[in-house]
């Protein structure tokens, strides 16, 4: 068992959670309207969808692995270009965080949940970019390939509820420094990027 491979998708995830995306926005603006358990409860949606998707994934993926290791090398790379991609259009756009609590309705416990739930399961970018991010990351060649899918599912969802965990907890102190300093999306933007293009030349590199 390759534990750095483990520890770099820790990083990885945590980069990524940080990095201002729909769903931690979505996570800090529900806790401002709502308050922080109601940004707990959409965390807590969301992440139900990402085990949904890493479902798919290790039934999915397990089979291709299986069936030609030329055809799981093509997805891999189809993947570092995707993240590629990911790091041009953020590179594309505003590095302004907007925050705009307005347009945002105030809601209950189970509904956010659900919204969480559906918002992501039914997000075909998240979809593909779990199949871009976690071939690259598989981290032993005796585990089962399922099973290394799920173990990786597993800490990304752990990784990403901590931290949106945090942000839903500390959402008013967050929005009041985003708001004083004004140079804060141009640094969260090159993070983005970076992480997008480090995940990418790392995919590339990796001999799983």
């Amino acid at each position: 068992m390759n534990y750095e491979t483990l520890m770099g998708f820790v990083g990885a995830t945590a980069a990524l959670a940080i990095s201002p995306g729909p769903d931690n926005i979505y996570v800090l603006m529900q806790s401002l309207v709502n308050g922080k358990k109601y940004g707990l409860a959409t965390i807590a949606g969301l992440m139900s969808g990402c085990l949904i998707h890493t479902t798919l994934l290790a039934f999915g993926m397990s089979a291709i692995i299986k069936e030609s290791q030329t055809l799981f090398f093509g997805i891999k790379l189809a993947g570092a270009i995707y993240l590629f991609y990911l790091a041009f259009q953020v590179f594309r756009t505003d590095a302004t965080v907007a925050l705009s609590q307005e347009t945002v309705p105030q809601k209950g416990l189970w509904q956010l949940f659900r919204q969480g739930f559906i918002m992501n399961v039914l997000n075909p970018k998240v979809t593909i970019f779990f199949l871009a991010f976690f071939p690259g990351f598989l981290f032993s060649t005796t585990m089962d390939t399922m099973l290394q899918f799920y173990v990786l599912g597993g800490l990304f969802v752990v990784v990403s509820s901590v931290i949106f965990g945090m942000i839903a907890l500390l959402s008013g102190s967050i929005s009041k420094y985003f708001k004083g300093n004004s140079k804060i999306g141009v640094y969260l933007k090159w993070l983005q990027i970076a992480v997008f293009l480090g995940i990418a030349i790392y995919i590339l590199l990796s001999d799983n």
